[in-house]
């Protein structure tokens, strides 16, 4: 099995902080790495110097495979505004392909007009079109749809290649990799197998290493009754003693303790009414773009989880911005938005940090228990801000929003940019929180285990409620579409119910049976159709006019069982 990469002693650090220290590490033919770590512990400085944008302090090495095809992803893809997909890119069958799986459509249109999520999807088509032997992806998943991240990890999960990539998301890795490995206290350790195995490895480690840390202290203590006891003008013999008892001393320092983000001294207002915010016949568009929301009436309760999902550019944030009161003048908006009197929201937005670059730790949240309780230790607290990680930067603003008490929480993609350990204390506390909680995000594994029940964001203004979490949502449309294009010549068989049932509801009127029954056989005749088309497209012998017209085709078609698939999913509701 070949070496594709040997790390051999490299070293980086800032200032009086180490981020990691002659560190070595092989990445062999095949090997599908995770690497993770608490934010600013020096992942993306790490990818900086494989990729040979900086480098190690101590010199060291970084040896690639003679002839192997590299590609790296980077957080922040470097594109020009004025370029089309196509010139950013190339414009080959490959790239074509991609973008069309990845919902992308057109390749003509501006890279200055693309949402965060479709810039990524270009970045990821632009890496995987190079068919690389050895992929190396920093957090490959920020800003994707659950549809490209889903197309991304079979990509990746079938694929040959060799794969070292630094994520957050954990249905990810434990899809993709088949080793993790931590950058931890300035060094590496590696485990072979999937999350749960590291987690578990992990604490082994560190319940060893506390133990013989405890055997040193025990010898310590016998060397201090001796350094006590013994005068220091001794014989020069016993000089030795005295250097082991100062190793001694520093090893007994290293215990590892666990630090966790401990939420229980951040409390919100519990003084919620019982209006939150009430929607009424909402409408909302800009023009020349697609409708946000049309005839929306819904009312959030106190109390309830609920997330929003829908795919990139759809208009989830506007939404949210809209629910704030955050409208542009060019928006047309309709309807009505009542809020309580004693809502208090703390509104975590994707763009809403605005820190000075000056300002430090303490500056912003001056309560060192709280930040001691985050993660920042007290060496932190004068660090400014342009000194802090894009995580940290996150962590510490995420502070600022909870310390307001609020008693509802509204989260924009929340999970971008934070390390693992953040998020699992940060699920701890919201499955605690008692306020009303709405989360806008692609994380399947932080969506399942907050929310109760979705409003999913379809297009041209459609918003549907489902009840259940992100995974049973997903099923449940994976499971017709399956059935719709297996049963082309008879009525598709009734979409699995949602995990909790719905209230009753009126009957269907027999002008709506009937619709309802021709949505059925469209829906089959439609899924048959793009499952053809997608045939061809992936065959790679269509000519380029045939592969034109096939990807638009295809755009058409997904746009149609959006559509169709939501009045089905709301006339069945009613017949159920």
């Amino acid at each position: 099995m070949a070496s594709y990469l040997q790390i051999e002693s490299i070293s980086k650090s800032y200032g009086l902080k180490v981020l990691f220290d002659r560190i070595s590490f092989n990445v062999n033919e095949g090997d599908k790495i995770a690497l993770i770590a608490p934010n600013g512990a020096g992942k993306t400085s790490l990818m900086r110097i494989l990729a040979g944008k900086d480098r190690s302090d101590s010199g060291g090495k970084v040896l690639f495979l003679k002839d192997i095809r590299i590609a790296f992803l980077e957080q922040d893809y470097d594109f020009d505004p004025q370029n089309t997909i196509a010139q950013q890119i190339g414009d080959s069958l490959k790239t074509r392909e991609i973008l069309t799986s990845l919902g992308l459509g057109s390749s003509q249109r501006l890279m200055g007009e693309l949402s965060g999520g479709e810039v990524k999807r270009v970045a990821i088509t632009q890496m995987l079109a190079s068919e690389a032997d050895f992929f190396i992806m920093d957090e490959p998943t920020n800003h994707l749809d659950v549809d490209a991240i889903e197309y991304l990890e079979n990509y990746l999960g079938r694929s040959r290649c060799t794969l070292l990539m630094v994520t957050h998301d954990r249905y990810f890795l434990d899809r993709v990799c088949n080793i993790v490995m931590e950058l931890d206290g300035g060094d590496i350790y590696t485990y072979r197998g999937d999350y749960q195995n590291y987690l578990q490895k992990r604490q082994e480690r560190i319940t060893n290493y506390n133990a013989q840390t405890d055997k040193v202290r025990n010898l310590l203590r016998r060397e201090l009754e001796w350094i006590h006891a013994t005068p220091c003008a001794r014989s020069g013999k016993a000089k030795y003693r005295k250097d082991a008892f100062r190793e001694l001393q520093e090893r007994a320092s290293q215990a590892r303790v666990e630090t966790n983000v401990n939420m229980d001294e951040i409390r919100y207002n519990a003084r919620l009414g019982t209006k939150v915010i009430n929607c009424k016949d909402l409408y909302c568009e800009y023009p020349g773009w697609p409708c946000i929301v049309r005839d929306f009436t819904y009312n959030f309760a106190r109390g309830e989880k609920v997330g929003i999902v829908g795919r990139n550019g759809v208009g989830k944030s506007t939404f949210i911005n809209l629910l704030m009161g955050i409208v542009s003048p060019q928006a047309i908006v309709r309807g009505s938005i009542e809020r309580g009197t004693s809502l208090q929201i703390g509104y975590y937005r994707q763009d809403g940090m605005s820190f000075k670059e000056d300002d430090t730790v303490i500056d912003l949240v001056p309560d060192m228990h709280l930040l001691g309780r985050f993660l920042f230790t007290p060496d932190m607290y004068s660090t400014r801000v342009s000194r802090l990680s894009g995580g940290e930067r996150r962590r510490l603003y995420l502070l600022t929003i909870l310390m307001k008490q609020p008693n509802m929480l509204i989260l924009d993609e929340p999970t971008n940019d934070l390390d693992i350990v953040t998020l699992n204390v940060l699920e701890e506390y919201l499955l605690d929180f008692s306020g009303t909680l709405v989360i806008v995000s692609h994380d399947r594994h932080f969506m399942d285990r907050l929310v109760d029940h979705l409003l999913v964001f379809c297009g041209d203004g459609v918003v549907k409620d489902f009840i259940g979490n992100f995974s049973e949502y997903r099923a449940f449309i994976k499971d017709y579409e399956a059935a719709a294009r297996r049963s082309a010549a008879k009525p598709a068989a009734p979409r699995p119910q949602p995990a909790k049932p719905a209230p009753a509801k009126r009957k269907l009127s027999y002008k709506e049976q009937r619709e309802l029954e021709a949505l059925e056989a469209e829906l089959e005749a439609l899924s048959a159709e793009k499952a053809t088309l997608e045939a061809r497209l992936s065959s790679g012998t269509l000519g380029y006019e045939a592969l034109q017209s096939a990807s638009a085709r295809i755009g058409e078609l997904m746009d149609l069982l959006d559509a169709k698939e939501l009045r089905w999913l709301e006339l069945s509701d009613i017949a159920s």
